[in-house]
């Protein structure tokens, strides 16, 4: 058994609060740390390779996971079957490894009813203002103006479910938002339920002090 049981940590926001380099920080701030990789049932891209991008499975091998309870999380979109592996997830945490997770809301509320919910950590990142997230979708140069206006206007649904989240982050200042993350991880990898070995270690303080007695 290891010293730690591995976290679940889930990391959601609107298109452009930031939650894309908060999680390329996090996973650089500890290397240990490994980001979960998704199966889909769509063809793979030109580069794109199975088990580093994506794990592609066939349409019905991913409804036999889904039904055999092998998927944490699961959506349909655009035609396509996306979810989360639970396998190497349950591995890592058994060793004690964390596995961070870009998902929605849709997958955060999935994943926080599975089996390994009671292990999760999910937070949430708020844009400072909807002027400064229409803002940094524009400076970033990778939408036209249509897809920019289709995120602006799905970005109120995803920030609606920001009270089922265990954190909430105003990410008005990146490295301020970075500090706070990684207090907010180190203090949930302490809790309780994450230390089994801190059983035996009170059994043997039971032991001494009972040798003391």
């Amino acid at each position: 058994m290891t010293d730690r049981r591995g976290l679940l940590i889930i990391l959601s926001s609107p298109s452009g609060a930031g939650k894309s380099t908060l999680s390329r920080r996090l996973l650089d701030w500890d290397p240990s740390l490994s980001f979960s990789v998704s199966a889909t049932t769509r063809a793979p891209r030109p580069g794109e390779e199975d088990g580093v991008h994506y794990h592609f499975m066939s349409e019905d091998g991913f409804k036999r996971d889904v039904a055999e309870d092998g998927m944490l999380e699961h959506a349909h979109v655009f035609g396509n079957f996306y979810g989360s592996p639970r396998a190497p997830v349950q591995t890592a945490i058994d060793e004690g490894r964390d596995v961070l997770f870009d998902i929605d809301w849709q997958g955060a509320q999935q994943i926080r009813n599975s089996a390994l919910g009671q292990h999760t950590l999910s937070i949430f990142i708020l844009p400072p203002s909807i002027p400064e997230l229409h803002r940094r979708l524009v400076s970033r140069g990778q939408d036209s103006d249509e897809v920019i206006s289709k995120r602006m206007q799905k970005s109120w649904d995803e920030i609606s479910h920001w009270g089922s989240y265990d954190y909430v982050l105003v990410n008005d200042d990146l490295d301020r938002s970075f500090d706070d993350l990684k207090t907010i991880v180190t203090a949930t990898r302490l809790r309780r339920l994450q230390q089994p070995a801190l059983v035996e270690h009170v059994r043997k303080l039971q032991g001494e002090f009972e040798e003391l007695s």
